[in-house]
Parts: C-alpha cells; structure tokens; sequence
C-alpha cells in the first residue's frame, strides 16, 4: 500500500473474538480501541515525558472512515503519522491495515489537546510529542 505520508508508528493487533458483530466481523466500536491502544502504545515509547501529574492529553475529535470489514480471523497494522502540528494539539493521522498491507480497512484522524489538570486549559504540547510528531 503506497504510504501519502512517513508512518510515525505501525502497531499490530490481532482482532479476538469478542470484538466480532452479528455479521462475524469486527465491530466499527472497536476500531476506537484499536487506535487508543496504538496512540498509547506510541507515546509510551517517547524518550521524554508526553503525560504528568500536571498535563494531560485529551481526545478533542475523532474522524474513521470505515473502508473494508476486518474478518475474523485476521492479523491487523495500525499506523500512525502526523497530520498537522498545532501549539497545544496534534492531528494524529491512521490506518488500520491488514498486516499484509493489501486491504485498507479504515483510515482518518484524531485531534489530541494537551491541557492543565488544574485547570483544564490547553498547554503547549510536550517536547517528546513536537518532536516526534515534527519528524
């Protein structure tokens, strides 16, 4: 599959039976957990911190569009990259692909606020997410 844009992240995920649907694919729901799990995954293996006890990231907006069911059973990619960086947020582009990058089974993005406990205000974002995301 021809990337648009350098794959910042790629994590695998192998779909499990309880994620299936009456029509014995993967519920679109667990798309959003599949990508969590990656963004997380992701921002663990930062070199400095992305989370304190006084910031946070938040989900500000989500956009999936759906494109291919995944069946059952199937390995799966989900990649990440970044789409656009902002001051106090960053629009984290993916893909949920098959782990043989032939079928495309969702693609968009996610908007990520970084904000202050305290006060719920945005903050700039964290050196290690500017960087990475900065390429």
């Amino acid at each position: 599959m021809n990337d648009p844009v350098p794959v910042l992240y790629r994590h695998p995920v192998t779909p499990r039976w309880r994620d299936l649907d009456a029509f014995d694919h993967v519920n679109n729901s667990n798309f959003l957990t599949y990508l969590e799990e990656a963004r997380i995954r992701w921002f663990m293996g930062l070199d400095k911190p992305w989370v304190t006890d006084a910031i946070a990231p938040l989900l500000a907006a989500v956009q999936i569009n759906y494109k291919a069911p995944i069946p059952y059973p199937s390995e799966i990619v989900v990649e990440l990259f970044a789409e656009r960086v902002g001051n106090t947020s960053v629009t984290i582009g993916h893909r949920v692909v098959s782990a043989d990058d032939k079928v495309l089974h969702a693609d968009g993005h996610v908007v990520m606020v970084w904000i202050d406990r305290a006060s719920g205000k945005p903050v700039p974002l964290p050196e290690a997410v500017r960087e990475v995301a900065s390429g």
